[in-house]
């Protein structure tokens, strides 16, 4: 019982090893990873080495599948660019498992060492997320020794080799041991390592490895398709695709395993560098193989999983991206809650869209329709900040935390411009529409003009929040100025139509000047997005009042 113990708790040492590198390689550089990925699409061979390179740093196939179906479900990328770049990602991950392999236990106290110096010291610092990754290597070759350790008294008792004899009699038991263990171990890269580590001390023949390991490349597929289970269409059919490409490969492998036992062993004796090298084999031949069948996988993908016909109603009554599998890895996460606050801010253009609209066409049936969009507003601004709850503030560094407040700060915004919307509705309604009151031409003139500087603005309010430009920022808090001066001219002519008794503007005179201050208002909260990244920029005076007028008023 006791050796048996040792064996799991060093499996368990390495699976979480492989989670720390993971996580912290991805909290370091992972929105400098998704830049990678989104710009390397122009053709399937380099989407394939990006793919590479990606997973080869994250050190996990099934993160890389997550972040590219993520771009899928956005529009970013179409579906055979995605399963391009998921051959690559393969090979990627098969590489680390060859690096891992070597003999470099001797690292293991030097990284564990310098990562918790690194991580205590400077916690919340890129240094100490490096410390993390760090520590997570270290973890892992301490584990590799000690399942070699641990193993080697296992093999003593009979109840273990008549179970590893049960095995390798069975090359279906043999994938689904390996794509059950995948699965539980999140982590194809640490199960393959623990089959070579088990291999090379001799716990299992090599047929068994061999078997062991595709099956391990069936499970980090079935991880993937299994986290994006309630995902939109576009994300699962990345993952479904990619598992498709292993179930492939695997069906043309498998019957072919004796014949690398019979020509390939004998030149590499060490049975858990057979492993290893074997497992890079098949990944390679899968990926040069069917990087020309990406076309194809993603019709039969297509078929498969149809997208939903298009309603833009349902499309606008529920949250898009927050996708929960994304909360383990904070820059991702924060990127997922930023598209969701544009989702929201584009219910709120509806709604604009439609308060101009009513003004127009007096439709009692439309303003309806649009205040009922206001609840969707309101539930939108809840999941986001509910799933911003979930992100832990303190795995975000300085340029994150800002984005984790302006993100908040905007779905507020939305929100309260959401309810003023709905409130000027039910103004016109009772004031306007039910009476049977009418602007007059100049005074609808007037109101169409500023509501369609609103939308402008609006639009570029997205914009500036989306990338955070400065020229934008500054363009968006000079339309500020521009939007309250037009208020305060049309607020004149109004009082000068009253004073030349306009019957119309008489009437609805209370309506107009409050439904301009609104529309006053809304520019107001559209425009502070700017204020934060004009203020980051330092292009903000700590105080906007100058001197030289408070020095006149002494």
């Amino acid at each position: 019982m006791k050796h048996l113990l040792n064996l799991l708790a060093a499996i368990a040492l390495l699976v979480w090893g492989s989670h720390m590198v993971r996580t912290g390689v991805l909290r370091v550089f992972g929105a400098n990873l998704r830049n990678i990925l989104a710009r390397s699409m122009s053709n399937r061979f380099s989407a394939a080495l990006s793919g590479l390179g990606v997973t080869a740093l994250v050190q996990s196939s099934t993160a890389t599948s997550l972040m590219t179906s993520s771009f899928v479900g956005q529009g970013l990328i179409t579906l055979p660019s995605a399963l391009a770049v998921m051959r690559g990602a393969d090979v990627g991950t098969a590489l680390m498992a060859v690096l891992f392999s070597t003999d470099l236990s001797w690292l293991s106290p030097l990284f564990i060492f310098v990562g918790v110096v690194l991580f205590i010291t400077r916690q919340d610092s890129t240094p100490g997320r490096i410390g993390r990754v760090l520590i997570g290597l270290g973890v892992m070759l301490l584990a590799l020794r000690l399942v070699v350790e641990a193993t080697e008294p296992l093999l003593q008792a009979p109840a273990v080799r008549t179970l590893l004899t049960s095995v390798s009699s069975d090359m279906f038991m043999e994938l689904l041991l390996g794509a059950v263990l995948a699965v539980v171990a999140y982590s194809s890269l640490a199960v393959v390592l623990l089959i070579a580590a088990m291999a090379s001390s001799g716990a299992i023949p090599i047929e068994v490895a061999l078997g062991l390991a595709l099956g391990a490349n069936l499970g980090s597929g079935l991880v993937a398709a299994l986290t994006t289970a309630k995902a939109a269409v576009e994300e699962r059919q990345v993952t479904i695709g990619n598992l498709l490409f292993k179930i492939m490969g695997v069906a043309i492998v498998a019957p072919f395993l004796g014949l690398w036992v019979q020509y390939v062993q004998p030149y590499i004796p060490n049975a858990g560098q057979n492993v290893v090298l074997f497992h890079l084999a098949f990944n390679i031949f899968n990926s040069v193989c069917f990087i020309g069948l990406t076309q194809t996988v993603a019709r039969w993908v297509s078929a498969l999983l149809p997208k939903p016909e298009d309603n833009s109603t349902g499309q606008l009554l529920r949250p898009r991206h927050l996708d929960p599998s994304a909360l383990s890895t904070p820059s991702l996460a924060i990127s997922c809650a930023a598209r969701e606050a544009l989702h929201q801010a584009d219910v709120v253009e509806s709604m604009m869209i439609g308060l101009q609209k009513v003004v127009e066409s007096d439709d009692v049936k439309l303003s309806e329709e649009v205040r009922h969009l206001e609840a969707t507003v309101d539930d939108l601004y809840s999941a986001i900040k509910y799933y911003m709850t979930k992100i832990s503030r303190a795995e975000l560094d300085e340029r994150e935390g800002q984005r984790w407040t302006e993100i908040i700060s905007f779905t507020i915004n939305m929100e309260q411009i959401g309810d003023i919307i709905e409130r000027v509705l039910l103004d016109l309604e009772d004031k306007k529409i039910k009476k049977g009151r009418h602007f007059s031409d100049a005074g609808m003139q007037e109101i169409h003009e500023l509501s369609q500087h609103l939308l402008d603005n609006l639009r570029l309010a997205m914009s500036v929040f989306l990338n955070g430009n400065v020229r934008e920022a500054q363009k968006l808090l000079e339309e500020k100025a521009r939007f309250r001066d037009l208020e305060l001219a049309y607020s004149a002519t109004h009082l000068a139509r009253l004073s030349h008794n306009t019957v119309s503007s008489i009437e609805t005179s209370s309506l107009h000047i409050d439904l301009i201050s609104d529309l006053k208002r809304i520019n107001s909260l559209l425009c502070s997005v700017a204020y934060p990244i004009l203020e980051q920029a330092g292009a903000l005076a700590p105080n906007r009042l100058r001197s030289s007028a408070l020095e006149g008023k002494r």
